[in-house]
């Protein structure tokens, strides 16, 4: 097996499957699997060039056409899935990066158990005791059943992908349990918290522009419900401003755009800090960090934690926390699930019906209200 290089060869099954951390989002994490596998650096005999083309150029159209029908190994029938997901379903960097793990994981498990790397032909033999004692593997690792969940679904996923696109069926993947998980309830802060974060967080600092960014990032967060993420790829041309009625327009998980109103305290922040960048680029974006680049979500996060810790905050006070406050506080004042689900960009209502569970005293008042005997 050979990929453009005739001195590159893949003989020990170790380099392909055996380590289940191999991925391929960057240098470093190439080269420690490489490290792993040979205990030499990447040389010149070939595999450098591999290495460059994995962290530059993957994935490509070409190697769509790797390995075609039976005699596909299943290391070419993960980078076809793979670079089907990246370029098909334009699936984010990391959700590629995630997923080529968790087979990575999957196929080297396979070459341990059955003493020889699988093939196509011995993916669709895979039987529901192979895949359980995967399971039971990663469980003596040490992972949660979420964790185990999440591998699961992507070797779902990988093999729905062969059965549609290489006839390549196998039943059993579908019959294995998934590992019974149970999410979290949101943990949102109490009202005055919340305001208290919006109004003090300028403390933090004592630049008037740092002062300035994160009283309106804050104040973004909990006035409407946006994600960290979200609200720090904003730029300048996307800013609500005082004034403008208009609504803001957030491209949220999946690239999926959704629109959510901005309350007068939100423009008047935001307006707030571009006061003390006159004169930015639309383009710009919204939320500077000390050197001029977009704001890094990590130095948020710190900021918050260093705000909780002087002022007796929760260990949940967290930018997130600001999301889980904003859709609590509004389900208490009334707003009805449906509104708050589109507000918050959940593309499944039993998302956003969890906040039901936090908001008891509403549910005993509705009850209350509602029931002819209460």
């Amino acid at each position: 097996m050979t990929f453009g290089n005739p001195r590159m060869t893949f003989g020990n099954p170790r380099m392909t499957f055996g380590n289940p951390r191999m991925t391929f989002g960057g240098r470093f994490s190439l080269r420690r699997s490489y490290l792993d596998a040979y205990g030499v650096e990447p040389g010149n005999d070939g595999t450098r060039w591999f290495a460059m083309r994995l962290v530059y150029c993957w994935p490509s159209p070409k190697w769509q056409s790797v390995g075609v029908g039976a005699s596909m190994t299943g290391y070419e029938c993960r980078e076809s899935f793979l670079s089907w997901l990246a370029l098909e379903k334009r699936a984010s960097p990391l959700t590629v990066e995630a997923y080529g793990t968790d087979l990575a994981s999957f196929l080297g498990f396979l070459t341990r158990h059955l003493g020889a790397e699988p093939d196509l032909s011995a993916l669709t033999a895979v039987s529901q005791a192979d895949v359980r004692a995967w399971l039971a593997s990663l469980a003596n690792e040490g992972l949660v059943n979420a964790s185990r969940a999440r591998h699961l679904s992507a070797v779902r996923s990988f093999f729905r992908y062969l059965a549609r696109h290489h006839a390549a069926e196998n039943a059993a993947v579908k019959l294995v349990s998934t590992p019974k998980t149970r999410r979290p309830l949101p943990r949102a802060l109490a009202p005055a918290a919340a305001r208290g974060v919006t109004e003090d967080i300028g403390e933090m600092s004592d630049q008037a522009a740092i002062q300035a960014r994160d009283i309106a990032l804050f104040t973004l967060l909990y006035g409407c419900g946006l994600r960290i993420a979200e609200a720090l790829s904003l730029n300048v041309r996307d800013a609500p401003r005082p004034g403008d009625d208009g609504p803001l327009r957030v491209v949220g998980k999946g690239s999926k755009e959704r629109i959510v109103p901005v309350l007068p305290v939100v423009r008047e922040a935001i307006a707030a800090c571009l006061r003390l960048h006159p004169g930015a680029a639309p383009d710009a974006p919204l939320f500077l960090g000390a050197r001029g680049k977009r704001l890094d979500a990590a130095v948020a996060q710190r900021t918050l934690r260093l705000y909780r810790q002087q002022n007796g905050l929760p260990e949940h006070a967290t930018p997130h926390a600001l999301r889980h406050s904003f859709a609590t506080h509004l389900l208490a004042g009334g707003a009805d699930l449906r509104s708050i689900q589109d507000l918050l960009g959940h593309a499944s209502l039993s998302t956003t019906q969890r906040y039901t569970s936090v908001d008891e005293a509403r549910l005993l008042e509705v009850w209350r209200k509602a029931h002819p005997r209460a």
